[in-house]
């Protein structure tokens, strides 16, 4: 539900209705506390982190720790900073026109002070909403103190200001923040001289800007990110900074497939068409499983991590080609296959870096990931062993021939014609819509296949499997 921001226009009037400013950090601490007695949901669309993450970063707030967020890409670090913004308060009363959002009852900056001497009680004051409280900056080594903290305006000094008037300043990103949560993502990539110029903000909560000495009490609470890789003393972040962040918070991975599903489930794009979409348990179960092979393999860069976005934009490609046959044929219904699974090199190539380079060496990397997920999601579904009578149908004379092209319509006719494959398919799906059937029957088969008890051939339109 939307709040309004409340009436009150001059600092007279938010002086008799009672109103108390209080720094941001006690505003944090306060609005947590209401939301853990309230059992709400504190950080919406963050999965896996309840047992681990998320007590270490209420436990900062509740101390008023500033806090750096460790891990690798994809571990949903901006996320949960920016959700952070829902422990503010819905609005706050600034000074109107104020540059860095001073607090009516005591501004810092040269230009409110005078506006408070001038106008007394009848200073102006708007309502700041907390979505503007919130600034994040993505560190690059071209990053200047000017962009973080500020610059002499020359605009200003031309038009008769000194060079030691505070009113000829510009301020930068962080005092802009004043009262509210400013956040660094890869704080490592900041030049050294940078993160030098951040040691007055986090400790003596003042600033200089060109040599002149500012003294802004700023009410700043900073959070950042940053690889564990380059966090040490051998990385790119100099001691004395990391000595200022209160709390060092270490992220992960999904620790389960349940919970990557979860994600993918809740991340992949969305469309008002999906109503004929059917997507059997076994597809999501693969696609998680290949990121969890792909973060173990050591074939690949695990320094740099691989995202939950790997999960996600597979996942996605998978349906997309799944909803292409549907209409290319006609289907009634979207259903993914495991003859699709090919397709989504496109989107998992771009997301992963391999150990050592070779010509061709990416695509066979990811091959072998995607067999030994489908081998081992077979493996929580069938004993191989139980599946004999379809093995023997084999040994018969019988093949069968799949491909992501191929007609649903023609996949029941297998399960009629190869003993022990109707009662595998039922086995994963009640569903008995074609198109449901033909991923089942495509999964069984390439799950012995994996698991030698069958032979396959590429065809120029499919898979052939036989004895």
């Amino acid at each position: 539900m939307m709040v309004s921001a409340p009436e009150i226009k001059t600092v007279g009037e938010l002086r008799k209705s009672g109103y108390q400013v209080i720094p941001v950090r006690e505003e944090l601490r306060k609005n947590l506390i209401g939301k853990i007695r309230a059992e709400e949901i504190l950080f919406p669309g963050i999965v896996g982190f309840n047992d681990t993450v998320i007590p270490q970063l209420e436990n900062a707030i509740l101390a008023g720790q500033d806090v750096i967020l460790l891990g690798e890409r994809g571990q949903a670090k901006s996320r949960l900073i920016r959700s952070m913004v829902n422990l503010l308060d819905d609005y706050i009363p600034i000074v109107s026109g104020c540059e860095i959002n001073d607090d009516p009852f005591k501004p810092i900056c040269q230009a409110c002070l005078e506006k408070a001497v001038d106008q007394g009680e009848d200073l102006a004051i708007e309502w700041l909403p907390k979505n503007d409280r919130y600034s994040e900056k993505l560190a690059t080594p071209d990053i200047s103190i000017a962009d973080l903290i500020g610059e002499i305006d020359p605009i200003k000094v031309a038009e008769g200001r000194y060079l030691s008037d505070e009113l000829a300043i510009h301020y930068g990103l962080v005092p802009r923040t004043n009262r509210g949560i400013f956040c660094i993502n890869e704080l490592p990539d900041l030049a050294e001289r940078i993160q030098v110029g951040l040691f007055n903000l986090m400790e003596e909560r003042d600033v200089q800007i060109k040599g002149y000495r500012i003294r802004l009490p700023l009410d700043v609470y900073v959070v950042s990110t940053a690889n564990p890789e380059d966090y040490t003393n051998r990385g790119r972040i100099v001691t004395p900074l990391k000595d200022r962040y209160g709390s060092q918070i270490h992220t992960h991975y999904p620790k389960t497939i349940g919970e990557e599903i979860s994600i993918m489930d809740q991340e992949r794009a969305h469309f008002p068409d999906e109503e004929n979409l059917v997507i059997p348990d076994f597809i999501k179960e693969i696609l998680a499983e290949i990121t969890a092979q792909a973060r173990g393999s050591s074939e690949i860069n695990q320094r740099s991590g691989v995202s939950v976005r790997v999960s996600v934009a597979n996942y996605e490609t998978l349906l997309s080609n799944s909803v292409r046959r549907a209409i290319r044929q006609g289907d009634t219904i979207a259903c993914p296959r495991v003859s699709d699974l090919p397709y989504i090199m496109a989107s998992f190539g771009g997301k992963i870096e391999l150990e050592t380079f070779e010509e061709g060496r990416e695509g066979r990397v990811m091959e072998d990931l995607i067999k030994r997920a489908v081998l081992r999601i077979f493996g929580s579904y069938f004993d191989v062993n139980d599946l004999e009578d379809i093995v023997t149908s084999f040994d018969l004379g019988n093949a069968a021939e799949t491909g992501c092209e191929k007609r649903a319509a023609e996949y029941p006719e297998m399960t009629k014609r190869l003993d022990g494959l109707s009662a595998a398919v039922h086995k994963l799906t009640d569903d008995q819509r074609p198109e449901v059937v033909a991923s089942a029957v495509e999964f069984v088969l390439e799950g012995l296949h994996l698991n030698r008890k069958l032979n396959c051939q590429r065809t120029p339109v499919g898979y052939l499997y036989n004895r």
